[in-house]
């Protein structure tokens, strides 16, 4: 099966000026567990998980002025992706070597959705349960 066929479209996004409260915020309305972070122009910068804020928020200190760090301090830019062509396998396959629950999906160099641990394993439960016959 290919990425296109299991991806979800959607790709929730923020900026790098969003604090860690807000980004965690609007994981929580949307129900994600990852934010990808774009610049003005629609360009990825980098990732956030839900992991990495809980990580932080019990020990974020404002600065000296009282501002709060921004998630490009605290991001991850090293973005995980593949191709919406390749295949699920390998996808699953990248997410353990990486110990990551989630990619990016590209068509022509350009975001288009995500593909994660989640989306596999309903695939996976999809092809293993069989109806109960009455």
């Amino acid at each position: 099966m290919k990425i296109k066929e299991a991806m979800n479209p959607s790709i929730i996004t923020i900026n790098s000026n969003t604090t860690p409260l807000e980004a965690f915020q609007k994981m929580y309305k949307e129900g994600i567990r990852r934010l990808f972070v774009m610049d003005n122009n629609g360009k990825t910068q980098g990732v956030i998980s839900y992991t990495d804020l809980i990580g932080v928020l019990g020990n974020i200190k404002p600065n000296k002025e009282g501002i709060t760090p921004h998630i490009a301090e605290i991001m991850s830019k090293n973005i995980m992706t593949i191709s919406i062509d390749d295949d699920i396998k390998n996808a699953a396959n990248l997410m353990i070597r990486a110990d990551i629950s989630g990619l990016l999906v590209l068509e022509d160099k350009k975001p288009v959705g995500v593909i994660t641990k989640t989306d596999i394993c309903r695939l996976v439960a999809a092809e293993l349960l069989v109806p109960i016959k009455n």
